[in-house]
């Protein structure tokens, strides 16, 4: 039997993948489009930044959210009293640690689906006067569905399974910053290793299922494209 507090936990966890994969969608489509056509000089510092969490301890990136959100510092400060928004300790401030620590795995498959599209389909469209907005909507896009597919499903699946950058920015509360992952930490340490197996187990089948499902999705884009 299910406790409350384990699905509560749950549900905290997937709301929390589901609403930073939506927000990482939408940033993430027009930084991965300057990215892949870009020829700015600052384009090799922005790729470093937003790769950066790919190789950094995701504790040292929680650790300067935390300092850089505490009300004791200017940003922090300036948001609590001009908006009464205290982020440290708080489910927005888990969803700005793990859209920080989650992008690069929606830009990389965005950037890549944006660089395999031919050359010729943007400069038909700029002869024809269509305008930019409506080539990346009508034509980009739809031709990179895998590109859109992989990001989302890799960006969900990430944030289900983010240990450190939450810990550190939005501690252990219950019901309000307790993901799944900090669930199966604190479950060890009281040597309630049953519960911590079934966080562990739910995890790890709906992990699973999702990456099997992004596989058997892509394979059949390859057929049609080359049927």
């Amino acid at each position: 039997m299910l406790s409350p507090e384990f699905l509560q936990t749950m549900r905290l966890t997937f709301a929390v993948a589901a609403i930073t994969t939506v927000i990482l969608l939408i940033i993430g489509i027009p930084l991965a489009y300057w990215l892949a056509y870009s020829r700015s000089r600052t384009k090799a510092i922005v790729e470093t930044l937003v790769s950066m969490p790919l190789v950094l301890p995701p504790t040292v990136l929680g650790f300067y959210l935390l300092v850089f959100l505490s009300p004791v510092n200017p940003v922090g400060n300036w948001l609590d009293t001009w908006f009464g928004m205290r982020l440290v300790f708080s489910f927005e401030g888990v969803i700005l640690g793990s859209v920080l620590f989650s992008l690069p795995f929606m830009i990389h498959p965005l950037q890549s689906g944006f660089g395999s599209i031919p050359v010729n389909l943007r400069e038909a469209a700029a002869t024809l006067g269509i305008s930019r907005l409506r080539t990346l909507f009508v034509i980009l896009l739809p031709n990179m569905k895998p590109a859109l597919l992989a990001g989302s499903v890799l960006s969900f699946a990430h944030t289900v399974g983010e240990f450190g950058v939450v810990l550190m920015v939005g501690g252990n509360i219950a019901g309000e910053t307790r993901m799944a992952s900090i669930a199966i930490y604190d479950r060890v340490e009281a040597l309630d290793y049953a519960t911590a197996h079934q966080y562990a187990f739910v995890l790890f089948a709906i992990t699973f299922s999702i990456l099997l499902f992004v596989y058997i999705v892509n394979r059949r884009f390859a057929r049609m494209e080359l049927a």
